[in-house]
Parts: C-alpha cells; sequence; structure tokens
C-alpha cells in the first residue's frame, strides 16, 4: 500500500472518529437542546487552536455484545488547546457513543489528559455529559473512577479545574465535579445526584423528578453543588471562558493582568449615598463592588447560594482580584453555616492560585438560633475563620458600615494578616451593636427610670459616640486608615500596587486540618 493510500485510510479513519455515535444521535441530541461533545469544544477553545489525542481508542470489552461496537474515540474527546491563547486541557464526553458511559479506555484517556495537566501546569476543563459507568466492564469501569478522581486529588491547588455539566452526571460520577474547583450547570439538560428519582423514590418514599433532585437551580441554590446556573450550552461554555481570565495557569505563576481605560484614581461620588444613614437600612454590597473595581464589572461565583455573602472575581487597576463581601441586603449580611462554608471555599482558591483578597466588611455578626447551632455553626464559622488565617496572598479590608463581634476578627482583620484595613467614617466597630450592648450593660439603670425608652435612647447615643466609629479600632492600628469611601478605588489599587511582592509563609507542615 503506497503512503497515499496510507493518507487516505488516516483520512477515513479521522472522519469515522469525528461522527461519534452517528447523525442519527448528533441530532437526538439537538433535539434534547444539546450540542455534540465536538460543538462543545468549538465554543469553548479559540477557533483551530484544539489538538486531540487518543482518537483511535476503543474499547477492550467482548462481553454482552460489545466485541463488534467499537466506536472510535470510546466516548469522550481528549486534547488541548487555547483559551484567550493561554493553554488548556480538555475532555469532552460523547453521549452519543455508549451514553458517554465510562469504560477502562474512556478512564484512560482522561487520566492521561490530567496528567498532562499537572505535568505541564496548565488548567484542566472537563465536559461532563455520560450515563455513569458503563455497565458491561463492571468493576473495572469503577476503577476508572477512582484513577479520575486520585488525579482530581493530586491537582487540586496545582492547576485549576473546572467541570461543566453538559448531561446526566450521576452515581460515582458526581464526584470527580465535587473536587474540581468550579461546576458549571446548564438548565433544563443537566443534572446531579447521587441516586436517581427512581432509588429516592424506592427508599424515601419521596417522589421527585431529575430537575427538583439535581437540576441546576437546585445546585446552584439549594445544595451549593453548583457554583453557575446558565440557560444555554453556549451562555455557559462563554462563562468558561470569562472565568480563565482571572486564573493563573498553576500554582507557581500570576493572575493575568488586564488592560483597563478606567483611571486608577477615579473617585465615585455615588460612594458617598450606597450605605444608608440609618445602620439598620439594607443596601446592596453589589453597588459598593461595582463602583470600585475596574469597568464596574465584577464576576460573581455562587450567586444564587448563600445570598448574604458575596464571591467573586473583578479587575483592580489591572489587578485580577478575588472579592467577598457581606450582602446587607440579604439576612442583614450575617454570617450563617452556608455562607462560612461558601466564603472560605472561595477564599482558600484565591489563596492556592495566588489571587489577592479584596473584602468589602458589612457585617453585624453570626446567625443567632437553634438550627444554626444544633448545625454546627461553630465549626463551620471556623472554616471561614481558618481560610482567611491560613491564607498568605494579598489581603485587603474595606470596613463599609458594621463589623461587630467575632465576625470582624473572622472577616480578614489584621489580628489574622490582614495586610490592610481600611474603614469608611461611617463603620461601627464593636463588641455588639448599640442596642444589644445597652440593654446588657445598663438593664437595670433602664428597667428603673421613669421613661424606660427614653433611658434607652440616651444611651444607645452615648454608646454611638463612644464606640461605635472607627476611630478607636483605627488608635490601636486596628484600622490602618478612615478614608473617604471616594478614596476606595485609588486605596485599593495602591495597596495591591504595593503588596505586589509580599511574602509570607506558614509553618512547615504536610497540611492543617481545617475543620470540616
Amino acid at each position: 500500500m503506497s503512503i497515499h493510500d496510507k493518507l487516505k485510510r488516516l483520512e477515513e479513519l479521522r472522519r469515522k472518529a469525528e461522527e461519534g455515535g452517528g447523525p442519527e444521535r448528533i441530532q437526538s441530541q439537538h433535539d434534547r437542546g444539546k450540542l455534540s461533545a465536538r460543538e462543545r469544544l468549538d465554543l469553548l477553545l479559540d477557533e483551530g487552536s484544539f489538538v486531540e489525542l487518543d482518537r483511535f481508542v476503543t474499547h477492550r470489552s467482548s462481553d454482552f455484545g460489545l466485541a463488534e461496537r467499537r466506536i472510535l474515540g470510546d466516548g469522550v474527546v481528549t486534547g488541548y488547546g487555547t483559551v484567550d491563547g493561554r493553554l488548556v486541557y480538555v475532555f469532552s464526553q460523547d453521549f452519543t457513543v455508549f451514553g458517554g458511559s465510562l469504560s477502562e479506555a474512556h478512564a484512560e484517556k482522561i487520566v492521561k489528559v490530567q496528567e498532562m495537566a499537572l505535568r505541564t501546569g496548565a488548567p484542566l476543563i472537563g465536559l461532563n455529559d455520560s450515563g455513569g459507568a458503563r455497565i458491561q466492564e463492571g468493576v473495572v469501569s469503577l476503577g476508572g473512577y477512582a484513577d479520575i478522581f486520585l488525579r482530581n486529588t493530586l491537582a487540586s491547588g496545582v492547576i485549576p479545574q473546572i467541570s461543566v455539566i453538559l448531561g446526566p452526571c450521576a452515581g460515582g460520577a458526581v464526584y470527580s465535579p465535587a473536587i474540581t474547583d468550579f461546576v458549571y450547570m446548564v438548565r433544563g439538560t443537566s443534572y446531579m445526584f447521587v441516586t436517581g428519582p427512581n432509588v429516592v423514590k424506592t427508599v424515601t418514599h419521596e417522589d421527585v423528578d431529575m430537575e427538583g433532585l439535581g437540576g441546576a437551580d437546585i445546585h446552584a441554590g439549594t445544595s451549593g453543588v453548583a457554583h453557575f446556573a446558565c440557560d444555554s450550552e453556549a451562555e455557559c461554555l462563554a462563562s468558561v471562558r470569562r472565568l480563565m481570565g482571572f486564573l493563573p495557569p498553576n500554582n507557581t505563576g500570576t493572575p493575568p493582568r488586564r488592560e483597563t481605560d478606567d483611571p486608577p484614581d477615579r473617585q465615585d461620588e455615588a460612594l458617598l449615598e450606597i450605605v444608608p444613614d440609618n445602620p439598620n437600612q439594607p443596601y446592596d454590597m453589589h453597588d459598593v463592588i461595582r463602583a470600585v473595581v475596574d469597568d464596574g464589572e465584577f464576576y460573581e461565583v455562587h450567586e444564587r447560594f448563600a445570598a448574604n455573602i458575596l464571591v467573586g472575581f473583578a479587575h483592580l487597576g489591572g489587578h485580577a482580584v478575588g472579592v467577598v463581601a457581606n450582602q446587607p441586603a440579604v439576612l442583614a449580611g450575617v454570617l450563617d453555616i452556608d455562607s462560612a462554608d461558601k466564603g472560605a471555599r472561595f477564599v482558600r482558591f484565591c489563596d492556592a492560585f495566588n489571587i489577592p483578597l479584596v473584602v468589602f466588611e458589612d457585617v453585624p455578626g453570626f446567625l443567632p438560633g437553634v438550627a444554626q447551632e444544633h448545625g454546627g455553626i461553630i465549626r463551620h464559622g471556623a472554616k471561614l475563620l481558618y481560610a482567611f488565617s491560613e491564607a498568605t496572598v494579598p489581603k485587603v479590608t474595606v470596613i463599609t458600615r458594621k463589623a461587630y463581634g467575632g465576625a470582624y476578627d473572622v472577616m480578614n482583620s489584621r489580628h489574622i494578616r490582614g495586610d490592610l484595613s481600611l474603614a469608611w467614617p461611617q463603620a461601627e466597630i464593636a463588641v455588639m451593636g448599640p442596642k444589644g450592648a445597652v440593654e446588657i450593660l445598663f438593664r437595670r439603670e433602664i428597667a428603673g427610670a421613669d421613661d424606660p425608652q427614653a433611658a434607652m435612647d440616651a444611651r444607645i447615643e452615648e454608646y454611638r459616640e463612644k464606640f461605635a466609629h472607627p476611630y478607636v479600632a483605627a488608635a490601636r492600628g486596628f484600622v490602618d486608615d478612615v478614608i473617604d469611601p471616594r478614596e476606595t478605588r485609588p486605596r485599593l489599587i495602591s495597596a495591591l500596587d504595593m503588596l505586589r511582592n509580599k511574602r509570607d509563609e506558614n509553618p512547615p507542615k504536610k497540611h492543617g486540618n481545617i475543620p470540616l
């Protein structure tokens, strides 16, 4: 056979591999509002950048009628490409081939790109669309999942790992995305659950459909498993591309800087009006963040979960930063079990990948109640404290209003190695709010007064004058400066420039024991 004949054969095999399960099954994907594995990669990666690996791999099983059903690629497309010119490794499961089920060969393809990503220090993005383990291969497929889980764990904190759920993801398959850094889902077509609706109904007699059990909105708003819920696959993959613009390639790299025409010395007059004069009146912390960051762009993470704390990415003077902020518009911005978990995970991600942290603080304390105490608010709240304490990246805090009690310590105070603490003039830094403090300190006096309410009001005003302001903390050096709110953007950019070469280390150890 001549070289030309061999090249012709090669082209035929390449076309066959690209067909996946065939035109009819690809059309079935489209009919369900889903793209094919390769169409997804075309949207995710820079045009023409994808280089495929292992396109000729097939399964090895000959049981249960599989001997004659060998399809090139075996249900997953793997390789590498670029996002905005930066290297990433990818795998995209192909539901048109055996329902995207995971076989021994399928798992080996994923493990190969996992190991290559780790060796070369580049992010890994997985597009998941699979019916689960391939039943015909039995324990071999289960071993394949475990091989993937191990690489997820070893790569954690070394390279960014992104999971995009674009179809079913059930049983043991859910634990690979759960270990990764960010999980994306699409409404109406992607599902995650350990046990499906039929098993749930049999065991617990609860009647629930796939969407109600493990759909995008459930995991983005209730369980917190998903960080993003999108309306379409195109929107979802575009959002992943946007995320990559904030992330370094690995834990030894630095986040990419972004050029902006937004002046670093810009002062926004709106910041004088956002925080109400009444300390008990809510406001939206999004307004503060967008008034300060470059071009008003805030890429929020976990938007629908534990909304009393905000986390996400932005740029400040071109610096990529992770933003953590209390949200007074939801539960007055208190910390509770879910918000502590959400904040801690995000802080640890930013610390692992050298992304500076900017904190906007307005926190009245921890949420009281039997459910919170019995649910372990002590343990969960300690996660956020632990995360900020161990973080060695630049950490800057702006106290916009309340900083009460232990929550003041937890939200990146100077006492836990916060690098710079700034406060607005209306900031209240105290053990507790004026009303609660007065009720404890002057309970008998107020009860015995001719006019208890007037006595209460007088003592509250006295407490505010003595303690509910930032100057006591500033006098101690706990707050580095009290600033005009309009100066927030230039002061933060100055701080990030100043801290660019920060060096900080934790004591040598295998790892700490965060209170999980």
